[in-house]
């Protein structure tokens, strides 16, 4: 167990450095935009990635998976709402070996279906122009929808591309449905401030699933939830408009609250995914590609008809496993390479991780406040490409960067988890795998400045290569601000919060 105090430090205007340097990246929301390529593809852009042990009650020997998708969702953003990429492809990559490649590969593929309806005007059938009716939308009123989404799941094994590819079904067949964006609550015949009929429509859309080569079913989830992430981004926009000491606690506003966000949950047997109990250890990262080539072909025979078509081989233009990694460790010329890259040939990004930049930015300001002196960072190097020994890491290990979970460490149930996870003696949450609540903003900063050398103690117990003395900012309690806790969302799954309507936004 890792448990690290708050001790107060004078460091106020090393902090502040701190964020400030943060604040420079494209956006410092997890994974919001973190790249000039894909900023400006929105439906591809993965924003967050949680696995975790399943804590609601009985699910224990289950992992969820959640990634999230297309940030900064106005719940009032109609009138198409927000949809997957049909022609995108989206997946959740797990390697139970060690080795920094892909084992078990969950793909999921969007469709969608429109119908003609046309309402009579004067006499004239016309094609209305949004994606409901008069009608009430409900799970036994589809008939409302003019658009719906729908898709399909693939596990593939040894390989993303080439290994072997099996489809994922429930009691219904292979085709999934995806339930509409929260439109509104007259839409769903809700009174206002009333979710119950939203939610209660969305989960008709947990299917139970059967996976190939596993004797136990798992679930799936994939619609829109409300913004899982927290942070005070306007107030560190605004020159650090905040105080990086003062209350972790309700020092700040989540300027995410008002947000939305589109989610891919999937919660899989602990068995199905790890190799065996004597390696319980799991990576994960999320990944969208697009096909190489487009082509705009317009139809000018058909009149205001036209189309496009997509081939080519696979293009990986998002990736995401550990939280804040493009934003504040990947230079900006790089960021789009990683975004292509895999794991495995995580070496060329090797010099970020140990020779980060951010610690030598707040040294060049506040040279009273010198960062770590240990170099290279194996810290660093620890928690974000070979897990920390003693806690997610394999017997095997590869460099290369994902969020990683230990699944043989205890379920924490949701009532008496701590938003600081492992360093507050949680070690079920974050850096062991996410959960929803964990606080990986406060977590990462203080990482960051030294953290681990601090928690390893005078014997390395984490075999990190630092020690206190090589980090005098260590035990600093940098916080935006900003917490949430379990008990601010759902403890069953999918875990992440009924979105937000909208009407009222």
């Amino acid at each position: 167990m890792i448990i690290i105090g708050n001790k107060a430090h004078t460091i106020r205007l090393l902090v502040s450095s701190a964020l400030l340097a943060l604040a420079t990246s494209p956006a410092l929301a997890s994974s919001h935009k973190e790249a000039p390529f894909i900023a400006g593809q929105q439906r591809l852009d993965g924003t967050d990635l949680y696995m975790f042990r399943s804590y609601e009650t009985g699910r224990e020997n289950f992992v969820t998976l959640i990634a999230n998708y297309i940030p900064f969702q106005d719940p009032q953003g109609g009138p198409n709402f927000n949809q997957f990429d049909s022609n995108g492809l989206y997946e959740i990559h797990v390697d139970n070996v060690g080795d920094g490649k892909e084992h078990l590969t969950y793909q999921f593929r969007f469709n969608k279906q429109t119908k003609d309806f046309k309402l009579p005007v004067n006499g004239v059938p016309v094609r209305i122009p949004l994606i409901n009716d008069l009608g009430e939308i409900s799970a036994a009123n589809q008939d409302a929808l003019k658009l719906t989404e729908t898709y399909t799941m693939d596990l593939v094994t040894e390989g993303s591309r080439k290994g072997k590819r099996e489809s994922i079904t429930h009691a219904g067949g292979k085709t999934f449905v995806k339930p509409v964006d929260y439109i509104g609550e007259k839409t769903f015949g809700a009174t206002a401030g009333d979710s119950s009929k939203y939610a209660a429509y969305a989960n008709q859309y947990i299917y139970e699933i059967t996976i190939p080569n596993c004797s136990v079913p798992g679930r799936v989830f994939v619609g829109q939830r409300k913004e899982s992430f927290y942070i005070a981004v306007g107030k560190i926009f605004d020159k650090i408009n905040l105080n990086p000491l003062g209350p972790e606690v309700g020092g700040n506003n989540n300027d995410l609250e008002k947000k939305n966000i589109s989610t891919i949950a999937l919660e899989v047997p602990t068995a199905c995914l790890i190799k065996s109990t004597t390696q319980p250890v799991i990576g994960a990262f999320t990944t969208a590609s697009v096909r190489q080539g487009r082509l705009i072909n317009p139809k000018p025979s058909a009149g205001i008809n036209s189309a496009s078509k997509e081939g080519g081989a696979w293009a990986q233009v998002s990736r995401l496993g550990m939280p804040l990694v493009n934003e504040v460790v990947i230079g900006l010329e790089d960021k789009d390479s990683f975004n292509t890259s895999r794991p495995t040939a995580d070496g060329q990004f090797l010099t970020y991780v140990t020779n980060p930049t951010l610690p030598t930015i707040i040294q060049g300001l506040f040279p009273s406040a010198p960062a770590p002196t240990k170099f290279p960072r194996n810290d660093l190097v620890a928690t974000f490409l070979t897990g920390i020994t003693g806690l997610n890491q394999l017997s095997t290990v590869t460099p290369s960067e994902m969020l990683r979970l230990n699944t043989s460490i205890a379920v924490t149930a949701s009532n008496a988890q701590n938003a600081l996870g492992v360093i507050a003696g949680d070690n079920a949450g974050f850096p062991n795998g996410r959960r929803p609540a964990d606080d990986v903003v406060d977590v990462s900063l203080r990482v960051a400045m030294g953290l681990l050398c601090v928690a390893t103690g005078p014997t390395d117990t984490f075999k990190v290569g630092c020690a206190a003395s090589d980090a005098p900012a260590g035990t600093a309690a940098l916080t935006d601000g900003v917490r949430k806790t379990s008990v601010d969302y759902l403890n069953t799954f999918p875990y992440l919060n009924t979105p937000l309507p909208g009407n009222t936004n």
